[in-house]
């Protein structure tokens, strides 16, 4: 039975091969105020391989809005910004209201956005992303954490 366990935990951790990178911050209270802007720093070791960076949201039945728009911004390690943008994604499908999310427990629901498709680092070194939200309200309800996520590519480089 210990060999069965052992073996079922090293398959679970193993089913996520696409992901090189992932961070997420938990906001209090489930709000996402505009003056907090998550940052993540990472490694890349392999500029000549093109990548797909995504905004991760955790997001709940309480955030008020069908979409949500996301500014990045992508740096080398001495602050250089190498690309920024603001990018969106629907959080509820705007005719039917139903989350497009995965479901979690309860009314939670987890997503990802693409930020950038095939990106290229011009070198390998640290590098940072800070993600804002982009909305109206200063105080954006219903958005329980935000993060980033890098994948290989499975497109040809650019």
């Amino acid at each position: 039975m210990k060999y069965f366990c052992f073996i079922l935990v090293l398959f679970l951790c193993s089913c996520d091969s696409t992901r090189l990178f992932e961070e997420n911050e938990d906001f209090k209270e489930g709000n996402w105020a505009a003056s907090t802007k998550p940052s993540f720093t990472f490694n890349i070791q392999d500029n000549t391989q093109a990548y797909c960076i995504y905004s991760n949201l955790r997001y709940s039945s309480d955030y008020p809005y069908s979409r949500i728009f996301v500014h990045y911004a992508i740096a080398d390690s001495i602050g250089n910004v190498i690309t920024q943008q603001l990018a969106s994604g629907f959080l509820f499908d705007a005719k039917t209201g139903k989350p497009t999310g995965n479901t979690g427990i309860g009314d939670v629901y987890d997503t990802r956005i693409i930020l950038v498709d095939n990106f290229q680092f011009p070198y390998p070194g640290k590098f940072s992303i800070q993600l804002k939200q982009e909305m109206r309200d200063e105080i954006l309800t219903g958005i329980l954490a935000a993060g980033y996520r890098i994948e290989l590519s499975s497109l040809p480089k650019p």
